[in-house]
Parts: C-alpha cells; structure tokens; sequence
C-alpha cells in the first residue's frame, strides 16, 4: 500500500502528471497521496484537481489529502517527489534577472546554471535540507525524487550530504531523440531505433544513435540538419544544431537553456548573434508571465465537482514507483552521483545516466569516458555547480563569488569585480530568503 507525499503540490499542472500517471497506473495499487505546499488556495486546487483525476479513473483503491503540516505529509511516506520553487516568480526570479541585466549579463532561463541558477540553488538547498531532516524522522526509507532545478545542484547536495536515498529527474533526455527525429522526418525510426545519452543535467549528449540493424543514423541526421533554414525547418535549435557541427554530437537541452550554459553565442560584443542563433534572451520571465496570466483559464479546466481525465505524460515518476512496487524492471535517466559511471568526470559530478529500477531500488549504469570535447564542456558547468554546492555547505560568501566567476557565459562577459558586486546585490536582494549569508 505505497504512499506519496508530494512537496510542493501548488504546482498544480506538474502535480497532475505525475500523480496523473500513476493514478492511471493499476499496478501502483492501493495508493495514498498527500498533497503539502505553504501555499493554501494552491494546495486546496490541487487536492480538487486529483479528486477529480481519480473519480475519472474510477479507481476505488487510491486516496488523497491534503496537509499544509509537512512532517505530517511525510509521515511513513514510500516515495516522495520534490517539486519546490523557493521564492516564486516574484520577487526572487525577477531579481535573477533584473540585477545581472543591469551589468550588461543577459539570460534566457537561468534555472539550471549561471548567475540566476546558483542564486536559485542557494535559496533552496536550506529547504531540501529542513525536508531531509524530516524525513530522517518519519520516513528514512523512502525514495526522493527531485524534479526542481537547479537539477544537477539540488539533487547533488542531497545525495553527498544527507542520507536520504535521492535521484534527480527530468525530461529531456526522454524528448531528446524523439523530437529531433520528427523535426527531420525521420520518425519510421522512433520505435526501432537504439540510443545512448549520457552527461549532465541539461546537457547531455546523443552519444550513439543506431537502426534496429545497427546503422549509425548520425551521418543521416546532419545532413539533413545541415541547412537549418531548409526543407526541415530547424530555425529554433540553432545553437544546439551548431554545436554538434562543431563538437560532433547533439545535446538533449533546448537551444535557449543550452545558448547560456557555454560562452559562445550571448555576448553584449557581437549582438548579431543573437539574432543569428534567434536566442530569445529573458525567456524564463515571458513563459512564468504567460501562466500567470494563463492560470484563470486553466484552472477552470482542473478544478471543481467534475471527471478528469489524464492521458500518460513523459515523466518517469510512475515507471519508478511501479517497478519499486512489482519487481518488474524498468530503465529510465536519472542524475546521480558519479561513483564512475563517466570516469572522465569527477567523481563528486551529479552525472545524469540510464538506470535500471526495481524492487531493490535504483541502481546506476557504467557508461566509460565521453568523447573528450564534450567531457571538457560538461566539467565547465560541474565546476560552478560543485562551487555552488560548497558555498550551499559552508555558507560563506566567497565560495558563491568563485561559483560566478567560473560559470562560462558570466565569466565571458563580466570582469571579476563586476561579478563580485553584482552577487554582492543579489545577496542583498535575496536576503529574506538567504539570511544565513549576512
């Protein structure tokens, strides 16, 4: 009889996939979900919405609740999923991007990396931590699954320094090669082809990509995406279509995540970049506007007395707690600690790597040494986020300073004083939420 307690469930569209799916999956029976979030009106939507997915689904063995206590939530939980956005859109999403805009430091999402990423992690590690803690004392055995960004950092920390059984998600290794066979209308391949991608969150690489023969399909990829602007409109992946003519692989991240990780195509100097590459600079405030804006229509559709039905999303949630329950295993991507599963990473990397899951839990998979171009720009983003995990541990101001000064695209465009005092305004603006860096 698993239970799930789901923190942060006011996020209430990604609540409804991934308890969609396992409400929608029979095998995940006898299911008690908890909903906790320090945002009532949220919680109370969210709670309305899954009542309204399970009587859909006519299941008559799942329950939910709801409970703004969240060691109560947690109490003799199975799995717990991490879904916490400390700070909102407003003030501290705002402030990620309005104070480095003011030192001519330009972003697109900033959830993952950068200035705007290492500033995110540090207001949340403190939160991760108050939930180990947690369940240190109501649920030690029970699997974490973190899907908040920044997804390499958080789960990382989690995972070196408290003892909770901890594996990060995403989804865009899963999307990776299915969207990019469709984009150049290769899709006859989808359901026979073999892929291998491994690396770190957000920038992972399609290492091998074969037919059910064992064909190399590569050769056949690039030259289709050899001209962007033909016949099989590319003009969004830009970027990630210039660095695998450049560096020989593609990446599983979006060309506006991947455009700020490297320090290659943002530059206040050469401006006609960004309209060359069509990167859309201060993207992540435009998308958390719209849903703002968005979230009255779609709430109607969500909560209320009425059915809902779900159709199975991407998300790997439901395979996990299915395969944890029957036995029955399932491979998925999860990021973990790299205990040498990449040996020409370091060893203390959160590596992002195909796992294999079942009753016994998630065991990581070998994967040996990336091509060497691609392992030297995966160790330029590991070291912000090892730095920033040190800053996390210790507190101390000069770490986070060393984290931005060694993020690629910042260190591209700002000189080490200008870095300093821009994370000297950051602190400041962040200080309710960072009060341990005063």
């Amino acid at each position: 009889m698993p239970k799930i307690a789901f923190l942060g469930a006011g996020s209430t569209i990604f609540a409804k996939n991934i308890l969609g799916d396992c409400i929608y999956t029979p095998e995940i029976g006898g299911l008690t979900i908890v909903l906790h979030d320090i945002n009532a009106a949220r919680l109370g939507d969210s709670l309305s919405m899954v009542q309204n997915m399970i009587g859909a689904s006519g299941r008559k063995d799942v329950s939910v609740k709801a409970d703004t206590d969240r060691r109560s939530s947690l109490q003799n939980a199975d799995y717990v999923v991490n879904a916490v956005q400390v700070g909102g859109y407003k003030p501290c999403t705002v402030a990620d991007f309005e104070i480095p805009r003011k030192y001519g430091l330009r972003q697109t999402i900033g959830d993952t990396l950068g200035v705007a990423g290492i500033f995110r992690t540090l207001r949340t590690i403190p939160v991760l931590e108050s939930f180990a803690r947690d369940m240190e004392a109501v649920c030690p055995k029970a699997q974490l699954l973190n899907y908040s960004n920044p997804m390499a950092m958080l789960s990382g920390y989690l995972q070196k320094y408290t003892p909770i059984n901890t594996i990060g998600l995403c989804h865009s290794v899963q999307t990776c090669v299915p969207m990019l066979l469709k984009t150049l209308e290769m899709e006859e391949y989808l359901d026979s082809c073999r892929w291998e991608i491994a690396g770190i969150n957000h920038q992972a690489w399609l290492l091998k990509i074969e037919d059910k023969a064992g064909n190399d399909l590569y050769p056949e990829i690039k030259r289709r995406a050899s001209d962007p602007h033909g016949a099989y409109d590319m003009d969004w992946d830009l970027v990630r279509l210039d660095m695998m003519r450049r560096f020989g692989y593609y990446v599983t991240e979006s060309s506006e995540h991947s455009s700020e990780y490297v320090p290659w195509y943002i530059k206040s100097k050469y401006p006609e970049l960004i309209e060359r590459y069509k990167i859309p600079l201060d993207e992540y405030p435009r998308r958390c506007e719209k849903q703002i804006a968005d979230w009255a229509a779609m709430r109607e559709g969500l909560v209320g007395d009425k059915p809902l039905h779900h159709e199975k999303s991407h998300e790997f949630a439901s395979h996990i707690i299915r395969a944890m329950e029957t036995g029955v295993p399932y491979k998925l991507y999860a990021n973990v600690l790299n205990t040498g599963l990449i040996p020409n990473l370091p060893a203390e990397a959160c590596v992002e790597v195909p796992c294999l899951v079942d009753r016994n839990g998630v065991q990581s998979c070998y994967v040996g040494n990336l091509p060497e171009q691609l392992a030297a720009i995966n160790r330029t983003n590991i070291n912000v986020q090892l730095l920033a995990m040190e800053a996390a541990r210790t507190r101390k101001k000069e770490h986070i300073y060393m984290a931005a000064m060694l993020d690629p695209h910042t260190a591209a465009e700002l000189s080490m004083d200008d870095i300093a005092a821009m994370c000297d305004d950051l602190l400041e603006a962040h200080k309710d939420w960072m009060p341990q860096y005063k």
